[in-house]
């Protein structure tokens, strides 16, 4: 059988080539001293190393510093809220495990906050930046264009329409504060649809 060659397709079990041609490298793993593709993927090989690698069709996500996540408040602490991740911004994949992460008081906003339960509540959805991506998820949300992106009245639990710090329950009247994203048009807005995603 012909290895594949560079860039072709290649499914778990393929044969990529031989331990004495290649180093196997990212996505393979040696039997026997053959080389074989162990996912989905397209076959490249690296002229440096001679290693030969199987770059994913459909990577499974990962959080990395830099990265715009959707997350969702669980609980807000006098120092910290507690996000549990939902998705990466740009492609709005689910993140296997959903893992948690946390916004300390002083990179909620620009400038002094005074308590974080009037920047955020549970159950919030948010629009934040990694700041750190290991041993711990470290978020922020203080730019301008981060933030709040849907949450519910805390009386009536009806959803808010965001766009300031102080927001007004449309259903109820209940007032209630928010760092929410500036210029955001919300989660389940017609038009969030044909938005470009938020840089």
């Amino acid at each position: 059988m012909t290895p594949p060659t560079e860039g072709e397709l290649v499914l778990p079990g393929d044969l990529l080539g031989t331990a004495e041609e290649f180093v196997p490298g990212h996505g393979t793993y040696e039997d026997g001293g053959r080389i074989y593709a162990a996912l989905m993927g397209r076959r490249t090989v690296d002229p440096r190393d001679k290693a030969v690698r199987v770059e994913a069709v459909h990577p499974i996500p990962t959080i990395a510093e830099g990265d715009l996540v959707y997350g969702r408040v669980d609980e807000v602490k006098s120092a910290m809220a507690i996000v549990t991740i939902l998705a990466l911004a740009s492609g709005k994949r689910g993140i296997p495990g959903s893992p948690e992460g946390t916004i300390h008081i002083s990179k909620a906003k620009e400038g002094y906050t005074e308590t974080l339960a009037e920047e955020f509540a549970a159950g919030d959805i948010v629009l934040a930046r990694v700041l750190q991506s290991h041993p711990t998820v470290k978020l922020t949300t203080a730019p301008a264009n981060l933030g709040v992106v849907s949450a519910r009245c805390q009386a009536c639990h009806g959803l808010l329409t965001l766009g300031g710090k102080e927001i007004t329950c449309p259903r109820c009247g209940n007032r209630e504060h928010r760092k929410s994203a500036k210029g955001y048009l919300g989660l389940g807005h017609p038009a969030a649809e044909h938005a470009p995603d938020p840089d």
